[in-house]
């Protein structure tokens, strides 16, 4: 019984004793507000799709990135699409995949954060975040196999973990398999680009400055060979969405730093245009 319902009221199930997951609770009193509770036509090539994005550890903690475009069959559908989300103080959360799917799982699952921690009075733990995520990857296995992939990339600053080792990073399959990826890791369809070009340019030492270099040449990299990828676009002014989780929780790099490190970044690239080296 809704509020309504109840003329004004709270129904008996907001009482009643169960767990702290949220989504275990939509799922048995109002299961068809789940984003995943009706099956949608699989004619994915209908449906925006955004790609790409990648996360690396550095000195401070971790950082996560990614492109702006999405695209629907071949043509782009967006350019300015956000992908990288905040999801509580020490975890954010990129997507590569169908849009629409992504977008309210990004919102179920920070308030499945929200609700577990006003319920127990405390935060879940990093591996408790990730698994709750592959659960509800899981959940989304029917629209996968319709098409509708959502792949996401998450990232987190564990307070709990040794000095050094507090950035880590979790990928998926589209069956909620969840993997810890030490250093660096790319997600979506210029994730192999992104990769190979994260893979010379890694170090563990990296400063903030030079991890946020790093990602925009992996993306630039991504976007040279991946048409599905988006560069950064300065006539119209859209860069990449940088940001970091420290000690100090989530930052996303202002549009100031991404610019300033952008155009420098392309500047560097009318010289060698297959980007910088790796360190001997």
């Amino acid at each position: 019984m809704t509020w309504n319902e109840a003329g004004g009221r709270l129904g008996a199930e907001f009482f009643a004793p169960g767990s702290s997951s949220f989504i275990e609770f939509v799922a048995a009193h109002r299961p068809q507000m789940l984003p995943t509770s009706a099956p949608l036509p699989a004619a994915a090539d209908r449906f925006p799709h955004g790609t790409t994005v990648l996360a690396l550890t550095y000195r401070d903690g971790v950082m996560i990135a990614g492109d702006r475009r999405a695209t629907m069959g071949n043509l782009i559908a967006q350019r300015d699409l956000e992908k990288v989300h905040p999801t509580d103080d020490y975890t954010a959360l990129a997507f590569a995949g169908t849009v629409g799917v992504a977008l309210d799982m990004i919102r179920l699952y920070q308030v499945e954060l929200t609700h577990f921690e006003k319920i127990e009075g405390a935060p879940m733990t990093l591996d408790a975040k990730a698994n709750r995520l592959a659960t509800m990857i899981r959940q989304n296995l029917g629209q996968a196999m319709q098409g509708l992939v959502v792949v996401p990339l998450l990232v987190g600053y564990d307070v709990t973990a040794p000095a050094g080792r507090r950035g880590r990073i979790f990928s998926y399959d589209v069956t909620g398999g969840p993997y810890e990826k030490a250093d660096f890791h790319a997600e979506g369809s210029g994730s192999p680009y992104a990769r190979g070009s994260l893979k010379k340019l890694f170090r563990a030492d990296l400063s903030r400055r030079e991890a946020a270099l790093a990602a925009l040449q992996a993306l630039y990299d991504a976007a040279d060979d991946d048409s599905a990828t988006g560069g950064p676009d300065l006539t119209r002014g859209i860069y990449p969405i940088v940001s970091v989780l420290t000690e100090e929780g989530f930052e996303r790099l202002s549009d100031a730093e991404t610019e300033a490190l952008a155009r420098e970044m392309v500047a560097q690239r009318a010289t060698r245009p297959d980007g910088p080296q790796a360190r001997a």
